[in-house]
């Protein structure tokens, strides 16, 4: 004798039942906060009659720019070398193919969490010959307490919506049933922007009565954002 096969389970009831009521909301929390840390892009060029000077020149003149941001110590966080290239530049007229000149660049990119060194810093890297920076584009890290604020605040205000609604009814909370992270808990990008600062110096570097006072960069503050859903059940109202 076969025993017949257990029923299978029947769909979830998305709206509850009338012994079960459920409450749908959405959590939403919205913080501004200081920024963490500040990134600058360095490119540092060099050109030259052959490709041996212009690879000795930027050799050199990226050494100096590695250097000075060390010079900082601790106030730098990271320092990483970006895309290096060495590129042919041929006579526009002539007959051929000749080579006129070379051009050697570096991208470099600086993270800092000192503020009050970053402008001296950004100054003093823009009075360097052939050197762009860009920048800076200010975030908070990947870890920062502010994410963790936010989702508890985007649950707290789930919970007392919920509360509200309930207590429209003339009723109770009565059990969490789901919390849905939709992943809205992040900070604001870090890529290039319209408006950020671009500095070049195209000659030798200054002399120290040249030398130009450190810029003054405010912090910008960061947005950050979190969203949630929230399901519950209530005790049933009397209607």
């Amino acid at each position: 004798m076969t025993s017949a096969p257990a029923p299978e389970p029947g769909p979830a009831v998305p709206y509850g039942t009338p012994d079960a009521p459920r409450i749908a909301v959405r959590g939403e929390a919205h913080l501004e906060v200081d920024p963490e840390i500040a990134r600058i892009g360095i490119t540092v060029t060099a050109r030259g009659k052959d490709r041996r000077s212009a690879l000795d020149d930027l050799t050199r003149r990226n050494t100096r720019v590695i250097d000075l941001v060390k010079s900082y110590g601790p106030a730098v966080e990271h320092l990483e070398t970006g895309t290096f290239s060495i590129t042919p530049e041929l006579t526009r007229h002539g007959r051929g193919e000749r080579v006129r000149t070379h051009h050697g660049t570096v991208h470099l990119t600086v993270e800092l969490s000192d503020f009050t060194t970053l402008g001296e810093l950004t100054t003093q890297l823009a009075d360097l010959e052939l050197t762009r920076v860009d920048g800076p584009w200010w975030a908070l890290r990947p870890d920062s307490p502010a994410h963790r604020q936010a989702r508890q605040q985007a649950v707290r205000e789930a919970v007392q919506r919920a509360r509200e609604y309930a207590e429209a009814l003339g009723t109770t909370l009565a059990a969490l049933v789901e919390i849905a992270d939709i992943g809205a808990e992040n900070a604001r990008p870090m890529p290039p922007v319209p408006g950020g600062m671009q500095m070049t110096r195209s000659y030798g570097a200054p002399t120290p009565q040249e030398e130009t006072a450190p810029l003054n960069l405010e912090p910008e503050r960061q947005h950050v954002y979190a969203q949630l859903n929230a399901r519950f059940t209530m005790t049933p109202p009397k209607l």
